[in-house]
């Protein structure tokens, strides 16, 4: 699960990157092209639904990061009672004297 939440966040990082390109700078930006040739969602509501898909994003990440340091610690005290139990199991055997050749 920790692997499957971590290529998330890489998507979520990329996707966020990609977003805040396209949005309207002092300068213009890429979205005042996008804003010059929709008529359907003008330039306005170009800009509200790219700042709200953005902080969306920084939402996902900052919950996706969150979940996964919980799975990492969870992943960190299964391997920490595992090798806690090996030990044991492998413990009793070394204290077995080794039989002499006479």
């Amino acid at each position: 699960m920790y692997v499957f939440l971590t290529i998330l966040i890489v998507i979520a990082a990329v996707l966020l990157t990609l977003l805040v390109l396209v949005q309207n700078s002092k300068g213009g930006g890429l979205a005042a092209g996008f804003a010059s040739g929709n008529q359907v969602m003008g330039a306005p509501k170009t800009a509200d639904f790219l700042e709200k898909a953005t902080w969306t994003l920084v939402a996902l990440i900052v919950v996706f990061s969150i979940a996964a340091v919980g799975f990492s610690r969870g992943q960190a005290e299964a391997a920490e009672e595992q090798s806690a139990v090996q030990v044991e199991q492998v413990a009793p055997a070394a204290e077995i004297p080794a039989e002499s050749a006479e």
